[in-house]
């Protein structure tokens, strides 16, 4: 690692990433700051430089920021990765960490913890909160049942979700860039693995679970 951290910041929103760099930019260990405003465009920008960190936003358009993060880990293992998301702790950070990344912070919290988080990370270390640590010890326990939605995969969580915030089949495989075919089959799964019958249950499990923005 050189002296200085050369930071990649992935978020499709240009008022996002220039007041996270802002945010960064006054530190003495920071060096350069990179921007990429979509999956490839990270990726190429990894595959052409030498990274200290990413940190990167969960909801890019088009493609699950989970997806990328893998992608990621795939061209370089030892890349930290920080998630950056709207989304609470409960959502999507066990499965960021099991898909691994270094660390989970809400955009919310960014402001005050984000350098704290890129040093915690470039440094080996993972930057979770104490209820984040408590919940991956849980998983490790022998016996331990998660709840139902746990169960499921990345995708067919991402699918969930949706489904339960309204959105149509058809809107569901544009936005994921799936037939619908592929999207009424991930449906079947959800439902199977989480026992239930019908949409209306699917709704009620996560607006009881907050598993909604």
């Amino acid at each position: 690692m050189t002296s200085r951290l050369r930071v990649l910041i992935v978020d499709d929103h240009p008022i996002v990433r220039q007041g996270l760099k802002q945010t960064l930019i006054d530190a003495a260990d920071m060096g350069e700051l990179g921007e990429a405003s979509t999956a490839q465009e990270a990726l190429d920008l990894i595959r052409l430089g030498e990274w200290d960190a990413v940190v990167l936003d969960i909801g890019l358009p088009g493609r699950s920021g989970l997806d990328v993060l893998k992608d990621i880990k795939r061209e370089r293992p030892r890349l930290p990765v920080l998630i950056l998301s709207m989304h609470a702790e409960d959502q999507y950070a066990v499965r960021a960490i099991r898909a691994g990344a270094g660390g989970y912070l809400t955009k919310e919290a960014a402001s005050e913890k984000l350098l704290d988080a890129i040093r915690k990370i470039t440094t080996g270390g993972r930057f979770i909160t104490p209820d984040l640590a408590e919940r991956l010890a849980t998983e490790l326990t022998d016996g331990t049942q998660g709840p139902p939605h746990a169960s499921l995969s990345d995708r067919e969580f991402e699918v969930l979700r949706l489904i339960a915030s309204g959105s149509p089949v058809g809107d569901i495989a544009g936005r994921l860039s799936l037939s619908v075919k592929t999207v009424s089959t991930y449906r079947a799964r959800i439902l199977e693995k989480m026992h239930m019958h019908n949409n209306a249950e699917l709704m009620q499990y996560v607006l009881t679970n907050h598993l909604l923005d």
